[in-house]
């Protein structure tokens, strides 16, 4: 059809009046949201749609009267406009093509149905009263606005239209905000518990004091089932220790309230409540402990699972202790009432007779151990394996009667005694002045699992005593014979050539004037396990340091290998962390001199050594000792073989200087240079090769 000047179109439409015309005007060209919304306009009409086989949306009707939702509003001068199907029915300068370049071919299909009305939307026709809306609103699923506005809108479509726009092209999730997990309070209660147990009793403690939940956390019974405060009385308050006996009582198992002397106050107001919380206890220790004998009495009448029972120096504990101890307290296998000076063997008698297990018995300084019922009592149970009896009143006969009872049967052959042996394992008869060597002598062939001896500080022995002794003990491993003055070498070579002579880790021989080389080098060439070995104020000289060192270089498994073919790559000798296998104790020996000392230290300094000898010897030698071991401990061999060196140098630099005639001044100058050097090196050596400065100061005049 032809077209107006002005560049209008006429159009016939088949609702409307025949031969009406309707004018059309450019579109505006639009910007921003306006011209995206204009442009999904243009794809919703592109017949190119019609190729994904879409169905026809429900809001558009082909079947009765309806018009299209949206048209392409090109210009009538568009290349693509043609008229589809019957004019009647279709628009005539309406372009329907695509919106892409002019090249594009016209598409071959109809995008739309051709019985179709077309409703144009915003456009004044001249006579008529518009009363529809001039704008078509688009669907809220595209609807662009605020993230509120889209939150409201409809989430999601259920059923497919065959409308385009029905799907929705991007489903907005709303953003979620981390959530804070608090790792503490959703943890459960076991866990937390194990993560308190790491700590020491004093951090948890404290740890009571961040929240009201970590105090009740903290004082859990669970936490406390061993309250050890041996380590730590001294930094709890008394406060803090009765809460936590009092909440932990079920839960405790093992009390030990060694030197809580804090506790005498609150003994008298508290000490029946942590009686009665405490009704579980195995282990109840109250050494040094000030305590009445009322709060005593209910833990032994509320506690009748004990087995470990340590009073040593309570002063509350009587024979009517022991005697509620025997009779309520079955289990019982360990006893410690030393220094408890308001009791006898009367109540030990009492606990005895009634406590079948029992294995230890400490009761050191009490009185009554001369009673023949008593020591009777002893050998027909025959239970213990312990028994520490030092500072007492025991004698000859009563320790016949402990270990062969009263009128043995004596073998014609050998002239001993036909009795059960003994079951001790560990004797204990320090400072009992009553013993003699016939006392002694009855140990032999009578305690042949005996493991452990200390008969130290009884005058009146000497060799005679120990001579069948050493032959019946075959497991001796531990032999404490300080201050024995009449005690030999003899001694000492018989115990060289005994059973236990292999086996001996422990021997202690300080304050025996008359011991010296003689029977210590037997000792230390024969006793291949020895450990410890105590020789002060003794007799011994550098050649039992030197035979012991000897001894200790044999036992290394290692292969000792020269020092030159020790280094590595770089010159330097590879540190090896040795163990200590031997320690000496050798102060106050007038015949061990600094050549013995440095014996030991050179050979500690050997490469490729896992086994050393630890020294304490004269306080003046003491220091650098300590700095050579500590040098070779940390496997800086080099540096303790240059402090050996220099001290060497000062001590024959400090005996020249002693020596009189000509030279001694020059020689008393090289003595206090070397000592001087040795000082150096004792401290870590010099500070950038340089010697520290020693100047008396500033003096003004």
């Amino acid at each position: 059809m032809p077209g107006d000047p002005d560049g209008t179109t006429d159009l016939s439409m088949a609702g409307g009046p025949r031969g009406e015309a309707l004018r059309f005007e450019e579109p505006v060209k639009l910007k921003g949201r306006k011209r995206f919304l204009q442009s999904l306009q243009r794809i919703s009409s592109s017949p190119s749609l019609a190729r994904m086989g879409r169905v026809p949306s429900s809001n558009y009707h082909t079947g009765g009267k309806a018009s299209m939702s949206c048209v392409s509003l090109a210009s009538s001068s568009s290349a693509y406009g043609h008229t589809y199907g019957n004019p009647s029915h279709s628009s005539v300068g309406f372009s329907t093509a695509p919106t892409s370049a002019v090249t594009t071919p016209a598409p071959d299909n109809q995008s739309f149905d051709l019985k179709s009305r077309i409703r144009i939307i915003g456009q004044n026709v001249p006579g008529q009263t518009v009363t529809a809306p001039l704008t078509a609103p688009l669907p809220p699923e595209v609807r662009t606005g605020p993230k509120e506005a889209q939150h409201h809108a409809a989430p999601e479509v259920t059923a497919i239209d065959g409308d385009y726009f029905s799907k929705p092209v991007l489903q907005v999730v709303p953003d979620r905000k981390p959530r804070n997990i608090d790792f503490w309070d959703e943890m459960p209660d076991e866990i937390k518990v194990h993560i308190f147990r790491f700590l020491k009793p004093w951090e948890i403690v404290r740890c009571s004091a961040v929240s009201k939940a970590w105090h009740k956390m903290c004082f859990d019974g669970q936490l406390w089932t061993n309250i050890d405060t041996h380590e730590y009385y001294r930094d709890i308050p008394s406060a803090s220790l009765v809460r936590i006996m009092t909440a932990a009582g079920p839960f405790v198992r093992d009390l030990n309230l060694r030197g809580c002397a804090q506790l005498w106050e609150r003994w008298t107001t508290h000490g029946q409540a942590i009686s009665d919380a405490c009704q579980n206890l195995e282990y109840f220790s109250l050494e040094g402990c000030r305590i009445d004998r009322g709060s005593v009495h209910s833990f032994l009448l509320d506690n009748t699972r004990l087995v470990h029972i340590n009073f040593c120096g309570v002063q509350a504990i009587t024979n009517s202790e022991l005697r509620t101890i025997a009779h309520r307290c079955p289990q019982l296998e360990s006893l410690n009432v030393s220094w408890c000076i308001h009791m006898d063997t009367k109540g030990l008698h009492k606990i005895v007779q009634c406590c079948s297990k029992l294995k230890e018995l400490k009761a050191s300084e009490t009185r009554g151990w001369a009673e023949k019922e008593f020591m009777l009592e002893l050998f027909k149970r025959n239970t213990l394996e312990r028994l520490v009896v030092s500072h007492c009143d025991i004698d000859d006969d009563a320790l016949q009667l402990l270990l062969q009872g009263s009128d043995p049967e004596i073998d014609p052959l050998t002239d001993k005694a036909i009795v059960p042996t003994r079951r001790f394992r560990h004797l204990n008869f320090s400072r009992c002045n009553l013993l003699t060597d016939k006392g002694i002598k009855s140990l032999s062939h009578n305690v042949p699992r005996l493991a452990g001896l200390q008969v130290s500080h009884i005058i009146s022995l000497t060799d005679d005593a120990f001579q069948h002794l050493f032959e019946g003990t075959p497991l001796l491993t531990h032999l404490d014979m300080e201050e024995l003055d009449d005690v030999t070498n003899r001694t000492l070579q018989i115990l060289a050539q005994a059973p236990c002579a292999p086996i001996l880790q422990h021997l202690n021989i300080s304050y025996c004037e008359n011991l010296g080389d003689t029977g210590m080098l037997h000792v230390m060439r024969y006793c291949k396990s020895l450990r410890t070995v105590d020789m002060d104020n003794t007799r011994v000289s550098d050649l039992v340091l030197t035979e012991a060192a000897a001894q200790v270089r044999k036992r290394d498994h290692r292969q000792i290998i020269p020092f030159s073919e020790a280094l590595d790559c770089y010159g330097n000798v590879p540190r090896i962390a040795p163990k200590v296998a031997l320690h000496l104790t050798v102060y106050d020996c007038q015949n061990v001199t600094w050549t013995g000392i440095r014996e030991i230290m050179s050979r500690n300094t050997e490469p490729n050594r896992s086994l050393v000898v630890s020294l304490k010897c004269f306080y003046g030698y003491q220091d650098t000792v300590n700095e050579h071991m500590k040098r070779v401990r940390s496997g800086r061999l080099d540096n303790a073989m240059r402090l050996e060196r220099k001290w060497a140098e000062y001590m024959i630099a400090t005996e020249e200087a002693g020596a009189g005639g000509a030279g001694a001044r020059r020689r008393r100058r090289r003595a206090r240079e070397a000592a001087m050097v040795h000082a150096d090196e004792e401290e870590g050596g010099p500070r950038g090769g340089r010697r520290r400065a020693r100047s008396g100061g500033c003096v003004v005049m």
